[in-house]
């Protein structure tokens, strides 16, 4: 840190700045213009800018352009499968200075717990976590979670300084029909940032939800839905995750016009996906490619991003804003080459010198151990209700299918691509076991099995073959949670993640090449997806239509209601 009467006197060049990056092209996001100068650093703000400075350390940057750092505007770090330092270590580089994280799939698990840990985390990381407080633990009444977080127990978690307001409020019925712990917990935030999910809300409905002061919105999915959000005065995020990839079809909107009011998030993407194409670097060559002006996209990856959630200190490379800088080779390819963050530069170095804090959520998979009769299915009607997937969506088709009983069971068809889907509560707080059908997998035999099962994360498994759905499943419980694949009586690949079920203690390069095996054996299966264990985890969300799985049945998310 640095007082301002030194941070004055550097801008004025009275004394030497700590840091100057020498002749780099400076990113100028008010006019669109590369114009060439020297950023003075002092501490963890920048102090001058385009003038010529001397600094204790001078690094020349000639010929290279100069960004704001990028800020991933919703996330769930969780969802990375990495702890919170090593999603700094993997995702910082990139140039991502600064995320903006609900970490509501820990609290549901964990409760109030899971939130300190990820509030203590973010003041040891180098990139700036701002920690949003969850508003939906659990998201529904229709699943049994790990927590639950009331609005009394929300006000005790206010406060910190890593807060910025109230994480995406998913039970938009709640808010529409003024549910009375919705209320509250919308009260408490009145006069500060509220995130929004309400996907395909229109019209009256959508009136209602911003009426009651929810100002952004990161499940648009389509070019005329996030059009009428933006009318209606909400920030509309582009969200490209492993799973949920709406950059496509909303790229065309993002504009000179619309770049203020737009901003990027990945919500979520894992080592793999980070590995093989990139994080929010990513998304700016791929909005860059498909025809967006390069201004647009780096105002939404940066001072749009800080605008819209109050973040005043920091998206552009100017005095006493944070020093958040990614040098890159291009605006187009969007390499980092070097990046500071709150001034320091990101290095090896620096990671290792951080102070890190012990995991919390161990053992926390008490599920029932299950034979292969738990997962037959009853009923009296042949008529069936089908999870459709939609590949890269995490929004579903209600389909319906007949499905003949045979010995009094419903049986997987892997010639009709029809799956079955198995929810088990794994809480240890009543032991339900839900099973349905999904179509979408492709699955030929065996099964997959995850912990990581939105939001909720009870234990989800899909497959054509019920001892080895057991196996599966049975074999979670024994390594703390996590991913396994299954075949013939045998595991296959596994992937441990004792932190809640959720994060694994590897390093993130160690917890990738674990998904390239689980990818190959989960291929070997017959699966088509392209990210089969985080598509799976969606299909249990009773908050994004049409149709779900919890451990309480199928849920319609349309009438939010569980399928009787």
């Amino acid at each position: 840190m640095n007082d301002i009467e030194t941070r004055i006197a550097t801008a004025r060049g009275e004394v030497k700045a700590d840091i100057v990056l020498k002749n780099g092209r400076i990113f100028d996001l008010m006019t669109g213009e590369l114009v060439q100068g020297d950023v003075a650093i002092c501490g963890d703000r920048i102090a001058g800018v385009f003038e010529s400075y001397e600094g204790e350390r001078e690094i020349d940057v000639s010929g290279r352009v100069l960004v704001p750092g990028f800020i991933d505007t919703h996330l769930h770090i969780e969802s990375s499968l990495v702890t919170p330092f090593e999603f700094d270590r993997c995702v910082t580089p990139r140039g991502v200075t600064t995320a903006i994280c609900d970490p509501h799939e820990i609290a549901n698990v964990i409760g109030s717990q899971g939130v300190r840990y990820f509030q203590e985390a973010s003041a040891h990381t180098l990139m700036d976590i701002c920690v949003q407080i969850s508003s939906c633990v659990p998201s529904t009444h229709m699943e049994t979670a790990g927590a639950e977080l009331l609005a009394e127990d929300i006000a005790k978690l206010v406060g910190h300084p890593s807060g910025i307001g109230l994480a995406e409020f998913m039970n938009y019925p709640g808010v529409i029909h003024r549910d009375a712990e919705a209320m509250k917990k919308i009260r408490l935030f009145e006069d500060a940032h509220i995130d929004g999910h309400a996907p395909q809300l229109s019209g009256r409905d959508l009136n209602a939800y911003i009426a009651a002061g929810i100002r952004t919105e990161h499940e648009a999915t389509t070019f005329e839905e996030a059009r009428e959000k933006l009318r209606k005065g909400m920030r509309v995020l582009i969200r490209e995750g492993s799973v949920s990839k709406d950059l496509v079809a909303l790229q065309p909107l993002l504009t000179h016009l619309t770049a203020p009011y737009m901003c990027l998030c990945t919500d979520d993407r894992n080592p793999l996906d980070i590995a093989e194409a990139g994080h929010l670097d990513h998304m700016i060559r791929e909005l860059i490619a498909r025809g967006c002006p390069a201004l647009a996209v780096y105002r939404a990856a940066s001072l749009s991003a800080a605008e819209a959630f109050g973040l005043k200190d920091r998206g552009m490379i100017a005095p006493a804003k944070r020093a958040d800088i990614v040098v890159l080779d291009s605006l187009e390819s969007c390499r980092a080459q070097m990046v500071f963050a709150g001034g320091v530069e990101v290095t090896d170095a620096a990671f290792d010198a951080r102070e890190t804090i012990p995991p919390v959520g161990r053992n926390s998979v008490q599920a029932p151990r299950v034979s292969p009769q738990d997962f037959r299915t009853t009923g009296n009607r042949e008529e069936t209700d089908v999870i459709g997937i939609i590949e890269g969506k995490i929004i579903t088709e209600h389909l319906h299918e007949t499905v003949a009983f045979e010995d009094g069971d419903k049986r997987p068809d892997p010639s009709r691509d029809l799956a079955r889907i198995t929810v088990v509560e794994r809480h240890g707080k009543n032991g339900n076991i839900a099973s349905g059908f999904v179509r979408g997998f492709g699955i030929k035999g065996g099964a997959i099995a995850s912990t990581v099962c939105h939001d909720h994360h009870n234990i989800v498994s899909v497959g054509v073959d019920y001892e080895d759905m057991a196996l599966a499943v049975n074999r979670l419980s024994e390594i703390e949670g996590g991913f396994v694949v299954a075949r013939d009586g045998k595991v296959l690949a596994e992937l441990s993640l004792p932190v809640a079920g959720l994060m694994s203690l590897e390093p993130f390069e160690a917890v990738h090449a674990r998904l390239v095996e689980l990818r190959e054996a989960a291929a070997s299966l017959g699966v088509t997806l392209e990210e089969p264990f985080l598509q799976l985890a969606f299909l249990a969300l009773p908050v994004i239509p049409a149709l779900k799985i919890t451990d309480r049945g199928m849920v319609d998310v349309t009438k939010f209601e569980i399928i009787s």
